[in-house]
């Protein structure tokens, strides 16, 4: 009897097991944040591309001789948001966009639009894919 009232009393290895329970959770939550964190650059790289673009149509790339300016063409908008799209390597960036909103809306007008996919991987499972769409409306210099 005074042998069990002992063994029940000793407290050894129990910061060990505790560790045993607690890291695993630890190291999952540490993981989940790390890939949060590279949705979040993806959502900071498609910003920063579209921005990119948007800049570039604005701008008066040839001046004709009678002043009026000539705006950069669709491909070359898309290129330049393709160039400028920063990120981690993981996940994909799709084909870049630029559309013509109806005349209704603007006459000088383009939509400019990005999506970025990925399956975040939570070292047991792996979630849902995440898509975020990024789109901005940029008026063409005239």
């Amino acid at each position: 009897m005074r042998k069990l009232r002992s063994t029940l009393r000793d407290e050894q290895g129990v910061a060990a097991i505790e560790m045993a329970v607690a890291l695993p959770v630890l190291v999952l939550f540490l993981w989940g944040i790390f890939q949060i964190g590279i949705a979040f650059q993806a959502s900071a790289g498609m910003q920063h591309a579209l921005g990119e673009g948007a800049r570039y149509a604005t701008i008066c790339l040839r001046p004709t001789s009678d002043g009026v300016c000539s705006a950069a063409t669709d491909d070359e908008i898309k290129q330049r948001i393709r160039d400028k799209a920063i990120g981690t390597g993981y996940g994909t960036f799709s084909e870049p966009s630029v559309t013509t909103p109806p005349v209704t809306d603007c006459t000088s007008c383009r939509l400019l639009s990005v999506t970025f996919t990925m399956t975040p991987n939570f070292l047991f499972f792996e979630s849902s894919p995440i898509t975020l769409t990024r789109q901005k409306r940029v008026y063409l210099a005239t």
